[in-house]
């Protein structure tokens, strides 16, 4: 493909939930000119990806968690809940939703998120500053190799406007200033159904178009087997039950691992709790380790329910669970890669359950299908060994259980959400290709996702970064869990995204902005000088940080230049503080950096909920409750 661009360009690879957040951001905090080229593969996935896309989410599959809690911005914690209310076309919308009064506390359904971030994303564009312009193209991405000015991407199937020469069928090169990996979850092909993976009774993906119609269109007396007993597993099970299934509804788990139902009014909290120092007592073995776990557990819950008496004794785990976090790259740095891959192996569903819970709307008509003991829906707790199809046309679920073999014969298998989290085993030519030319690694300590830096940026064989290449989202996985504690799906669902989104596209513009004239070592250079910052608030670089803490945050491009300019007069008028450049304008510019950085940091602090994080920053309004 021919340069003939002026600006320079961000490519995200995958336009999902992931690299949408992330565009938004970009839109926003870009002051300069900037193209945002957001390529998806699949074009019923662009702003939705698996989890949300109308195709594959019926009106009864609904959020996991609470409504309020569904904002793509951590910084505007009723943005989801406002859209949904007053802006969102409810026209087509079926009954009870069409006339629903969202609230914080209630449910939502899955499909209309699409809508929503389709719809920012837009505002995001209407509002970017002169020169940043959005470029949507479907194509996928199957190769990269890094330049000294940025990144050669080869595509399949491009097709945009605005490009360019090469779009149509064959492979076109796309060269970009830096790159975001935004490809979100890779599917596991389960080895027990190697034989049924084709057979017209067997959902490999029950969130696809095809998935759904089958479930839909099941008898309601037909027997079902549902391999898996995590959250997507209920809404499969959900969505025969509302449809009137009247069958047996077998839900086969390894664990036997529940999910809890949110209280009612039910709101996230974060509780500061003491170290659980015994984990943080050197690695002996397995036996020993957990024991110290179940200690320290217990005695973290029984604090909460005695010094909390405000919790819900169905949100008390998800309370420890949290409370952990800031503590848990401390106690996983003691645990040797073999065992800590092996301990998340094995108790990887238990702590998703520990992490998070569901909304009534969904439990209730799971947990009254399975009372009394002989309901409709049944949990087989045990390992699937083998799918094989009958002369009938069912299919035989073979079940090992406690040394006992189980046997059902089915009219329809789902094999629930299996994610291939080793990307040395993910078939993508992207990934192939990323592993061989050493810019992407698994990531080593746990297997899951891949190695990247604290910004996100993916790190080599050596360790170093392997170019100006991001990741955001799933690939992220490993590096949450032993960078920041996150545990369970916290490690890249929506939560994690709001953060890095915020992260990567701040590092990203960051990055252009420091282009060739030597500022990135200015910037090292006062960052070591300073220290602590104090000597920096003490000149008026707290008042610098709020104003782009409000910045970074404000949707208006009106707004925000008027943020900019007082944020410009603020820094102007510093004084004393050591380490500067003598020219006014690097000084300028470096000190717009570094509160930059600074507002990143309380943008992104998870030591809050998003709620007081808003208190912090200044940014309550009357219409949260309690602000």
């Amino acid at each position: 493909m021919s340069r003939t661009r002026v600006c320079p360009r961000v490519l995200i690879v995958g336009a999902g939930l992931a690299g949408t957040a992330t565009a938004i951001r970009l839109l926003r905090f870009a002051r300069g000119p900037l193209e945002i080229l957001l390529l998806e593969r699949r074009s019923d996935y662009r702003s939705a990806g698996v989890a949300y896309h109308r195709e594959g989410n019926p009106w009864d599959h609904v959020f996991n968690i609470q409504a309020g809690r569904m904002s793509v911005f951590r910084e505007d914690v009723l943005d989801f809940v406002r859209w949904a209310n007053s802006e969102a076309d409810r026209r087509g919308w079926p009954e009870p939703w069409a006339e629903l009064e969202f609230a914080e506390q209630g449910p939502a359904p899955r499909r209309i998120f699409q809508d929503y971030l389709i719809e920012r994303l837009a505002e995001a564009r209407r509002e970017a500053c002169p020169g940043v312009v959005l470029v949507e193209a479907d194509g996928e991405a199957v190769d990269m190799e890094v330049r000294p000015a940025g990144v050669d991407v080869t595509t399949c199937r491009l097709s945009a406007s605005g490009l360019g020469a090469g779009q149509g069928p064959e492979p076109t090169l796309l060269r970009a200033e830096h790159v975001v990996l935004a490809t979100g979850l890779e599917l596991r092909e389960p080895p027990f159904a190697a034989e049924v993976v084709t057979h017209p009774s067997f959902v490999r993906n029950p969130y696809s178009a095809a998935g759904v119609r089958k479930l839909a269109a099941l008898p309601s007396e037909a027997t079902v087997a549902i391999v898996g007993s995590v959250l997507s597993a209920y809404d499969s099970a959900g969505l025969l039950l509302r449809q009137g299934h009247t069958g047996s509804i077998h839900l086969i788990s390894r664990t036997g691992t529940m999910f809890r139902t949110y209280p009612a009014g039910h709101e996230h909290g974060v509780l500061r709790l003491p170290c659980p120092k015994t984990l943080l007592e050197p690695y002996r073995n397995r036996e020993e380790f957990l024991a110290r776990v179940r200690s320290e557990w217990e005695t973290a819950c029984s604090a909460v329910a005695r010094d909390h008496p405000g919790v819900d004794p169905a949100v008390i785990a998800e309370r420890v669970a949290k409370a952990w976090e800031p503590h848990l790259p401390g106690v996983i740095e003691r645990i040797p890669s073999s065992e800590l891959r092996g301990l998340l192996d094995e108790f990887s569903t238990a702590i998703a359950a520990f992490r998070v819970g569901a909304v009534e709307y969904t439990m209730a008509v799971i947990e009254r299908a399975m009372r009394p003991c002989d309901g409709p829906v049944k949990l087989l707790v045990g390992t699937v060994e083998r799918i094989r199809p009958t002369e009938s046309g069912r299919l035989a679920v073979s079940v090992a259980a406690s040394g006992q073999r189980h046997a059902i014969e089915a009219d329809l298998v789902v094999s629930n959400f299996g994610r291939e989290w080793d990307y040395s085993r993910v078939g993508r030519p992207l990934w192939r290709n990323l592993l061989r030319r050493g810019i992407a690694v698994p990531h080593e300590r746990t297997g899951r996702g891949l190695e990247v830096d604290g910004q996100g940026t993916l790190l080599g064989p050596g360790g170093k970064p392997a170019g100006p290449i991001s990741a955001v989202g799933v690939p992220r996985e490993g590096d949450e869990l032993v960078r920041n504690g996150r545990t369970g799906a916290f490690a890249f669902n929506l939560a994690s995204i709001k953060n890095q989104s915020i992260a990567v596209a701040a590092h990203v513009v960051g990055r252009l902005e420091l282009r060739g004239d030597g500022l990135a070592r200015d910037v090292a250079q006062f960052l070591g000088g300073v220290g602590n910052m104090e000597e920096a608030a003490r000149g008026g670089f707290e008042e610098a940080v709020v104003l782009e803490v409000r910045r970074l945050a404000t949707r208006s491009r009106r707004e925000r230049e008027m943020l900019d300019s007082r944020l410009g007069d603020r820094i102007r008028s510093m004084e004393g503080i050591p380490a500067l450049p003598k020219d006014a304008s690097r000084r300028d510019r470096l000190m717009r950096i570094v509160a930059n950085r600074a507002a990143v940091e309380r943008l992104t602090d998870v030591s809050v909920t998003p709620r007081q994080l808003r208190r912090q920053l200044g940014m309550a309004n009357a219409e949260e409750p309690g602000d």
